[in-house]
Order: C-alpha cells, then sequence, then structure tokens
C-alpha cells in the first residue's frame, strides 16, 4: 500500500476523519493544498485554529454564534413569536437556506435517543419551554428530522408544550417528497406522510 510522506500521510489521514470525506477526496485536498502558496495554507491553518476560540453558543437558541446572540436572535426584524425548534444548527442553517422563515430558532443540541442514551435532561427542552413563556410564542414549529428518534421528539416536546399556558399553536413541518422525485421510487411512509401533508392549491 502506498504510504506518503509523514506530514503528507497526516493530512491525508486528518482529511478522511471528516464527514463525507473518503480516501480518495482526502487525498485530492491535500495534495492540492501542498501546491498552493504557503500564505493561503497558513489562512487556512489560522482559520481551522481560531474557530474553537471564536465560536460559541447562542445564549438564546444554541446556534452558532461570533458573539453573546447568533445573527438571527440578533436581527431585530425576526418575530420571535414564530419560534421554529430543530435539532442541530445545521437544520438550523437548512432552514435558513431556504429563505422563507422570519421567526426565530431554538436548537435542541440532538434528539431523543433511548439506544444512544439521550433523554430530556441531555437537550434544551427546559429552555425551550422558557422561551415559548417569555416571547409569548404564538406558533412553535417541530422541525425535528422525519426519524424514530424526531418523531419522538417531536411528540415528547407537543406534550411538554401543550402544559404552557397559554398554549401556543403547535405545529410540524410536512414530511413527504422531494421536489422532483418520482411516485414510484417513493417508499410507503413517504407517500403516505405526503397524503396527510397535502395543501389547497
Amino acid at each position: 500500500m502506498l504510504r506518503y510522506p509523514e506530514p503528507l500521510q497526516r493530512v491525508i489521514e486528518e482529511f478522511e476523519r471528516l464527514p463525507g470525506i473518503g480516501p480518495k477526496s482526502a487525498q485530492r485536498l491535500a495534495l492540492f493544498l501542498l501546491g498552493q502558496p504557503e500564505a493561503q495554507v497558513e489562512a487556512l491553518g489560522e482559520a481551522i485554529l481560531s474557530l474553537r476560540a471564536g465560536i460559541q453558543p447562542c445564549v438564546e437558541c444554541g446556534n452558532y454564534a461570533a458573539e453573546r446572540l447568533c445573527p438571527v436572535c440578533a436581527d431585530p426584524a425576526r418575530d420571535r413569536r414564530l419560534l421554529c425548534v430543530v435539532e442541530t444548527a445545521s437544520d438550523l442553517m437548512a432552514l435558513e437556506r431556504a429563505g422563507e422563515y422570519r421567526g426565530v430558532y431554538h436548537v435542541l443540541g440532538g434528539a431523543l435517543s433511548p439506544l444512544a442514551k439521550i433523554g430530556p435532561r441531555d437537550l434544551r427542552v427546559n429552555e425551550l419551554l422558557e422561551r415559548t413563556r417569555a416571547n409569548q410564542a404564538e406558533e412553535v414549529i417541530l422541525a425535528t428530522s422525519p426519524t424514530v428518534e424526531g418523531d419522538a421528539t417531536a411528540e415528547y416536546l407537543r406534550q411538554r408544550l401543550s402544559e404552557v399556558s397559554p398554549p401556543p399553536k403547535i405545529t410540524r413541518i410536512a414530511l413527504g417528497l422531494p421536489v422532483g422525485a418520482d411516485l414510484d421510487y417513493a417508499d410507503q411512509v413517504t407517500l403516505a406522510r405526503a397524503l396527510r401533508g397535502r395543501t389547497p392549491m
């Protein structure tokens, strides 16, 4: 098996640890960096080193932030009575890319998973209930993943949020077929959810 000189091999192995990066991609990235000017490689290294020191959880929603508040929570134009609950900050970023939502978010920090020993105390559930009361939220959108864990988390949150006084309207994001999908290849659960989540035209 081919082994590169130790410094290059180490960089390849570190890249392979990243999600979605296989051996060939890791090799391509490492060789690309090797061919770049030293200043560009140093800038990348400095950016990576400063990442952990420069980022912290937003004190309100749990999103990534460089200051006390993330850009969403710091935006005065956001509707604080509309609260969207997501599992992770990457889910928040995906929803933001759609450009349709003008409320605020709450990042749980995961989903309930008995197998992984993740219970309600491991998630930011109490903070969600406090924010719902403090903001007098009119609607809480549960945008957890369409998995067994995501569904269980959404159901648990629905029960807990119904205890808030006055209770907000609790909704779940529509689940179903992606744009461009062929009905023939969709599984039964996806088709059933698409039918249940149908909207008027």
